[in-house]
């Protein structure tokens, strides 16, 4: 299985204990598929999630314009994504994923639930595939899945609109959920590896109570 579609699998499997998922009911590993998006979806779209992810919370901070172009990369089966494309009526979002079942399941949650604004795209490696530049970038719970992350996020550079911004968000290091402590990436190395990658810090939020909340934009040549 390649390193990238093994992240979003990863990530989906972080959304699981976000959900409050047993360790039993979780995949263990990469090689684990996401087919049956139906059933994934009663534990990622779980609303005891809203707990300690805080959407509504996490979406004010971000305080996008109603035309706002947001991509959100490993969506799933829509968390944040549905949430994104009802609060940017005049906007577009972009839900990106690397598995197949994932990607239809959104695109048709997105025609039942009559969100004309969201766009569920397939994904590949190295390559979210946008169809055009976003505003806003969201990764919950993807970055410490990333591999070679100073190359990612310059390509992704590419895919943000002048002015744009990404916003990381990631399991905290003394967090009971998510994956082991030895698989987490500090925030302040977090910030450290995009300043590499060609980014400036822009703000962190701190009202997650088991994430870090990093916001960034491409740093001026």
């Amino acid at each position: 299985m390649n390193r990238i579609a093994g992240l979003v699998a990863l990530c989906l499997v972080s959304a699981v204990l976000m959900a409050g998922a047993s360790a039993a009911d979780s995949p263990h590993t990469m090689d684990h598929g996401f087919s049956g998006a139906e059933q994934w979806a009663k534990r990622f779209d779980d609303p005891k999630r809203d707990a300690s992810q805080k959407p509504r919370e996490v979406i004010d901070a971000l305080a996008l314009k109603p035309d706002s172009v947001i991509a959100d990369i490993g969506s799933g089966t829509g968390y944040f994504a549905v949430r994104f494309a009802r609060m940017v009526p005049k906007g577009r979002v972009y839900g990106v994923d690397v598995e197949p079942d994932m990607v239809k399941y959104l695109s048709e949650r997105a025609e039942r639930e009559g969100l004309r604004n969201l766009t569920a795209v397939m994904g590949t490696p190295g390559d979210p595939r946008l169809p055009e530049r976003a505003d806003l970038i969201v990764m919950v719970n993807v970055f410490h899945h990333v591999a070679d992350r100073e190359r990612y996020f310059r390509n992704l550079r590419g895919s943000l609109k002048p002015g744009g911004r990404i916003a990381i968000i990631d399991h905290s290091m003394d967090s009971r959920e998510g994956p082991p402590r030895s698989a987490r990436i500090a925030p302040e190395r977090v910030k450290a590896e995009l300043k590499s990658a060609g980014y400036a810090f822009v703000r962190e939020h701190g009202f997650l109570p088991a994430q870090y909340f990093l916001v960034f934009r491409p740093a001026r040549s």
